[in-house]
């Protein structure tokens, strides 16, 4: 069953019990069909490849599955549906251009020669001139291909950098604040790195003395979502950079939150 809850109660009152969802496989019925194939769109498939078992799926139309999921998704609060104030991630608001732009990527493919494809290279080339000059970094990577990627992509990169200075067996440990977005402690873990939590002041900025505390000659970096994931600037940014790099460790400025910086501040200028 699908789990569907009522609107957010108040924090005083109790939680409604949820009502349950029926799945697409209860909403089935044999018989049932949302599109015919034809025989012919299949006949060029040779007979080695194709499938003599039936496929297991729900059998519904059309108008039941777009209900489905359009009743799904109507239960979900979303930047679409009401003002989100955080902006953070995933949740932040992006123009709807930016989804129709991003998509004609989809028809290029990995082997296309690069005589038809010099538009795009040039797009990326003038994305990462672009981002560092918003970002006030003096380079930019496009590898990684979504934000906890980037995260990893940044860690390793710690890694490398002490490896290069004779430091890797000492660099062990990364230091993340509580008020850090969710991923970073999980990717810090993944690279294989002991992960310290620092806590948040009364005016929810990292706790600089808890930071200083936690430092030390094994800290290999630490990693600050800005703004916050409660929604604040962080108010001692540059302190908390120049205490990190006085140990020898390096800053990870994680981007969820960074539209709200845009054309106001640069990581770049604040030390990361």
């Amino acid at each position: 069953m699908t789990v569907r809850t009522q609107a957010v109660p108040d924090l005083g009152a109790k939680t409604p019990l949820p009502a349950l969802e029926p799945l697409l496989f209860e909403l089935a019925r044999p018989g049932r069909h949302g599109r015919h194939v034809r025989s012919s769109e299949t006949a060029d498939i040779p007979p080695a490849f194709r499938r003599t078992t039936p496929l297991g799926l729900p059998e519904l139309t059309e108008p039941q599955v777009v209900r489905h999921y359009t009743h799904l998704a109507q239960l979900n609060y979303a930047v679409d549906t009401g003002m989100y104030p955080l902006g953070s991630c995933t949740m932040k608001y992006n123009p709807k251009v930016n989804d129709r732009v991003a998509g004609l990527f989809a028809d290029i493919h990995p082997r296309q020669s690069y005589r038809t494809t010099q538009g795009v290279l040039a797009l990326a080339y003038e994305l990462e001139q672009l981002l560092a000059k918003i970002s006030g970094m003096d380079f930019v990577s496009l590898q990684p291909q979504a934000g906890a990627q980037s995260e990893l992509t940044a860690l390793l990169v710690f890694k490398a950098y002490h490896a290069k200075r004779g430091e890797a067996g000492q660099r062990r440990r990364i230091i993340v604040p509580d008020s850090a977005h969710g991923t970073n402690p999980a990717s810090a873990a993944m690279c294989g790195y002991q992960v310290t939590t620092v806590k948040s002041d009364a005016r929810g900025n990292v706790d600089l003395d808890a930071l200083k505390a936690a430092l030390g000659p094994d800290v290999a970096g630490f990693m600050l979502t800005h703004p916050n994931t409660i929604g604040l600037f962080e108010e001692r940014v540059r302190e908390v950079c120049a205490a990190v790099h006085d140990v020898g460790g390096l800053v990870y400025g994680d981007g969820a939150n960074m539209n709200a910086l845009l054309g106001i501040a640069r990581p770049g200028d604040l030390g990361f």
